[in-house]
């Protein structure tokens, strides 16, 4: 191709790809007709100058999510495509998400464990009505609090109940107490006994993981001491039901985890759905800590979070 005729090519494609001019606007700015344009970014994108490729976000999550799978042994991942890296949007994104994956999955009979916090808060009001038969709602941990700060327990608990047609189980109880003493008594109650051992049965459990921040949820509710504060912030990197773990995901503090009131970690291991559900820059650690431990078989996350897990892991 003549130099002339090449830099003419580069121009226009130029001008029409990178700074948006339409065919008219470059046809004066060139001083050629419009159909002359017309074959010159032909011309471009023929001699391989432009390069036109179209990127298929769903395509790319299905991709990413078979990686998750593959690499923490997950029987699904779902990963979500938000349009921005905040926390408030990733909420709602995967709320939405995460409530159409359990309308999918629930059937007659099951038992569905949930936890609290904001984001299972968005899952809740996602969901739709399910015309399922003898489903229970269960309550996995204490959703008392110490302060004025709000958990979103008993709404989710009302609206996933809603959904699924039945009365749900609360456990009226804190998540943490300050001694295993406290904590004996009140699970020596028959009533409260009954609702853990509920949640122990329960086949499906939804649930998130908190970062170890001073303004996460679980870190304003009055539960910790100085002592506790000390130790979580230099092992912890995530909770799931208020049990803490470290990177790879064993118990940080067994004092902690004695006066802690709800199910055991271990028990999300023997869930036919272990369902997290979890993103943002804030959670990586303790998603992926979550996924060492093998607490979730089900991952509901963003696609930027599901690259960080994937990398962590290289």
């Amino acid at each position: 191709m003549e130099p002339d005729k090449l830099n003419k090519v580069i121009e226009a494609a130029k001008l029409y790809y990178l700074l948006d001019y339409n065919q008219n606007d470059i046809a004066k700015m060139l001083g050629v007709s419009r159909p002359t344009v017309s074959r010159l970014l032909q011309t471009a994108k023929n001699e391989g100058i432009v390069e036109i490729k179209i990127r298929d976000s769903v395509e790319d999550s299905h991709k990413i999510a078979s990686q998750l799978e593959q690499r923490f042994n997950l029987k699904k991942a779902i990963v979500v495509s938000v349009p921005q890296y905040e926390d408030h949007l990733i909420k709602n994104y995967l709320g939405e998400k995460a409530a159409a994956y359990l309308h999918e999955i629930v059937k007659d009979g099951d038992i569905i464990g949930v936890t609290w916090g904001t984001t299972l808060y968005h899952v809740a009001i996602d969901l739709k009505q399910s015309f399922v038969k003898d489903v229970k709602v269960v309550q996995l941990k204490g959703g008392v609090s110490h302060s004025e700060t709000h958990t979103y327990a008993s709404e989710i608990l009302y609206l996933f109940g809603k959904a699924f047609n039945t009365s749900p189980l609360h456990l009226p109880l804190p998540a943490i107490v300050d001694h295993v003493v406290v904590k004996q008594a009140m699970e020596a109650d028959r009533h409260i006994r009954k609702i853990i051992e509920t949640g122990k049965q329960a086949n499906i459990a939804m649930f998130t993981c908190g970062p170890i921040k001073s303004e996460s949820l679980l870190f304003q509710l009055g539960y910790f001491t100085d002592e506790d504060l000390q130790m979580l912030y230099s092992k912890a990197v995530g909770d799931i039901c208020s049990r803490f773990f470290d990177k790879d995901g064993n118990i940080c503090n067994e004092s902690l985890n004695e006066r802690t009131l709800g199910i055991d970690l271990e028990e999300f291991k023997k869930k036919e759905y272990s369902i997290l559900v979890a993103g943002g820059a804030q959670k990586i650690d303790g998603i992926h800590g979550a996924l060492k431990g093998e607490y979730a078989n089900v991952l509901i996350t963003d696609q930027y979070t599901a690259q960080f897990l994937l990398d962590k892991e290289k």
